[in-house]
């Protein structure tokens, strides 16, 4: 049902972006098949591509009626032999398959999901992709409807249809680890505040939208994001914009017709007007696994001196039986509750209390996993819970969602463990100090 050519053995520095066969409303591997009840009329024109050399960049809005008739119309036109459009892979086909009434189950994996950097993206990708679906409601129109369509007419034009956007994964993963904490944390208010007080009326959602494919407008969004978060615009404009234009600099000996956002027009034509500045595509891919960190240091260094102010206070003659014991209750009770008022059952906050003393004390465990994976166990979550995850309308959908819900456990877990191991500080390792020291 399927095929993609991807190249990989071309010597050039440019690489062919994937190449697909794989048409929506398409059963077989066949542009046109004849059966009993649809023969092939010999009389009907087949649309054959200009095999010319050329580039039309079509920017479209994402949930906009007329860019859909935009990239109709611009197709119709130039009859490319290649439709570029700014979906990768995994988006693509799961754009085709929503449009067929598919829902291709996967394998859940609940232990991966729960990382901390994967939880992220998880969440992150919730919220945009129900932001963007809400919006689509709001103006009738789905996101994406306007890449579907650029496939849709591809084949009618027998163009073969090229993915030159990146993995939405990698693009994600290298935005949030591009992101001070200070970013992060403006664009998780600016996310619920959007939640909370997004509704507008129709007609003002639809004016604004065709608004922002103006460029004097796209310049000012884009100025203003670069501006809010340099980080997370680096990595989400800049980046894919040389992605693109690497793909689409290797496709420059076709007749090609490329949708892309507008907010992405201006910066792949300045890269291929430039294509020196193009980076190899492996360095947009490569996700940097820091090895060290100021934040991984201290994660490191707070279970060695937790452990080392016991031992000290030892040799030096004072009791830490009550130390411990202490310990102990504060971290143990702080995951307790903390799970329990995120919502958990009591097994789940049980396993919290008993994990958070060691948990503490090692640097790459957190007791908010153990309780989450028991959660998810007894919640028995599956892939629906992580299929629905972004359609919701309001908390209460979410807070019914299985997933969502294991998720708070996990958050409200670790939260409540770092508030009691700032108590054991306190009451604890501080008048520790005061003894060993004199401090």
């Amino acid at each position: 049902m399927s095929d993609i050519n991807s190249n990989d053995d071309n010597d050039n520095f440019f690489h062919r972006p994937p190449i697909v066969r794989f048409y929506p409303n398409s059963n077989t591997d066949s542009k046109v098949v004849a059966t009993d009840e649809n023969p092939i009329d010999e009389d009907e024109t087949i649309i054959e591509p200009i095999h010319e050399p050329s580039l039309e960049i079509v920017g479209t809005a994402h949930i906009s009626e007329k860019s859909v008739d935009s990239v109709r119309e611009t197709i119709y036109e130039r009859k490319p032999e290649i439709v570029a459009i700014e979906l990768d892979w995994g988006r693509y086909q799961r754009l085709v398959e929503e449009s067929n009434g598919i829902i291709r189950e996967e394998k859940m994996d609940l232990k991966s999901i729960l990382k901390s950097s994967n939880l992220i993206v998880t969440l992150v990708t919730a919220f945009l992709s129900n932001a963007q679906k809400r919006m689509g409601e709001n103006v009738g129109v789905k996101p994406g409807s306007e890449m579907l369509e650029a496939a849709k007419i591809a084949q009618e034009v027998n163009a073969e249809i090229a993915l030159i956007d990146r993995n939405i994964q990698v693009t994600l993963k290298r935005t949030i680890n591009g992101m001070s904490l200070k970013e992060k944390l403006t664009f998780l208010y600016e996310v619920v505040v959007s939640f909370i007080f997004g509704d507008e009326e129709e007609e003002a959602v639809e004016e604004e939208i065709e608004r922002l494919k103006q460029e004097d407008t796209i310049a000012e969004v884009m100025n203003y994001f670069k501006e809010a978060s340099p980080g997370g615009y680096n990595a989400l404009v800049h980046e894919r914009d040389a992605y693109m234009a690497y793909n689409l600099k290797s496709l420059e000996d076709k007749n090609v017709v490329a949708v892309v956002g507008a907010g992405h027009k201006k910066g792949i034509m300045t890269f291929l007007e430039n294509p020196e500045t193009i980076p190899h595509i492996d360095t947009l891919n490569y996700i940097k696994e820091s090895k060290f960190s100021i934040t991984k240091i201290i994660l490191y260094l707070i279970p060695v001196l937790f452990v080392l102010i016991f031992i000290v206070a030892f040799f030096q003659g004072i009791n830490i039986e009550g130390g411990l014991i202490n310990y102990l209750i504060f971290a143990g009770s702080g995951a307790f509750i903390g799970s329990l008022l995120s919502g958990s059952k009591i097994q789940s906050a049980i396993v919290a209390f008993l994990v958070a003393p060691i948990t503490v004390i090692h640097p790459l465990l957190a007791a908010g996993w153990f309780s989450g994976l028991v959660e998810g166990k007894l919640r028995n979550v599956g892939f629906d819970d992580m299929h629905e995850l972004a359609d919701f309308e309001s908390f209460g959908d979410l807070w019914h969602n299985q997933l969502f819900r294991v998720i708070l456990v996990v958050i409200g877990t670790n939260l409540g463990c770092t508030i009691g191991v700032l108590i054991t500080i306190n009451n604890v390792f501080l008048p520790y100090l005061h003894s060993i020291f004199g401090i």
